[in-house]
């Protein structure tokens, strides 16, 4: 399952970083490295002094232009962030040891990605968002941000004892469950879902990113399979079809818009 577990870092800044990765992935048996808009170059000669015997990872590691693309065939996908307030950064959260275990069984099922952000300052709302959870390393409050190689051993450390555990359990190769929906294919449903949401008057004003965020995790945690999927892109067709039959003017029903 290790395999299918993909490494994706945004927008990396330091070359030494990359190398320190491909070099961690290499120790703990993963091989899919994703950069997302580098700044740093895989073939700069600190990267490559850094990746000792990674440097075959490193090579191989693919460079796409934006989040969507490198986790776009992903079941499961995880963001990493020393922060954790706001309602964006709630939802499916954890620590490594609580998370990856179900991270690797869903692996099962197709590409699962742990995504890390940019050295500076960490992954956006927007970018966390996209993900079905968020992984949070514990640490000293007091000095709460790892440097990016380090956060992915910890994590990729984590993973290893989890696939270990199932090795020594016979789960190594845990029954795969229903196909679940590509991200690409989720992203889909959900700009329809909200276009549809925002046309019945349910998302508006100054809470709908918080109210469109606690359905994305709603969904997102389910795993939809790919029928399902497309059930959801046909309640919003529905949706959007009914209020297109509304006369002019007609008043709305007021919504549900309790706290999440």
């Amino acid at each position: 399952m290790l395999n299918r577990c993909r490494i994706v870092l945004v927008r990396p800044h330091y070359a030494g970083n990359l190398g320190s990765t491909a070099r961690v992935m290499r120790n703990f048996g993963l091989s899919d490295l994703v950069l997302v808009a580098p700044y740093a170059s895989t073939n700069d000669l600190e990267a490559r002094r850094f990746a000792t015997h990674g440097l075959s990872l490193l090579d191989a590691a693919r460079v796409v232009p934006d989040i969507g693309a490198a986790v776009a065939d992903c079941v499961l996908t995880l963001a990493t962030s020393a922060n954790t307030a706001g309602v964006v950064r709630r939802g499916m959260i954890g620590t490594p040891a609580e998370i990856l275990p179900q991270f690797l069984a869903a692996a099962g099922r197709g590409p699962v990605a742990l995504v890390f952000g940019p050295e500076p300052h960490g992954l956006s709302n927007e970018e966390i968002a996209r993900c079905h959870g968020l992984l949070h390393i514990p640490v000293d409050p007091a000095f709460a941000s790892l440097n990016l190689a380090q956060a992915v051993t910890v994590c990729c450390y984590e993973l290893r004892k989890a696939w270990s555990a199932a090795v020594a359990t016979e789960r190594a190769e845990p029954t795969p469950g229903p196909i679940v929906a590509p991200h690409a294919d989720q992203e889909r449903m959900f700009e329809h879902l909200r276009e549809a949401l925002t046309a019945v008057g349910y998302l508006f004003g100054h809470r709908s990113e918080s109210l469109m965020h606690a359905i994305r995790q709603l969904i997102g945690r389910a795993m939809p399979t790919p029928q399902e999927v497309k059930l959801l892109h046909g309640l919003a067709r529905q949706l959007l079809w009914t209020t297109r039959q509304q006369p002019p003017g007609a008043a709305e029903p007021e919504a549900d818009r309790s706290e999440t």
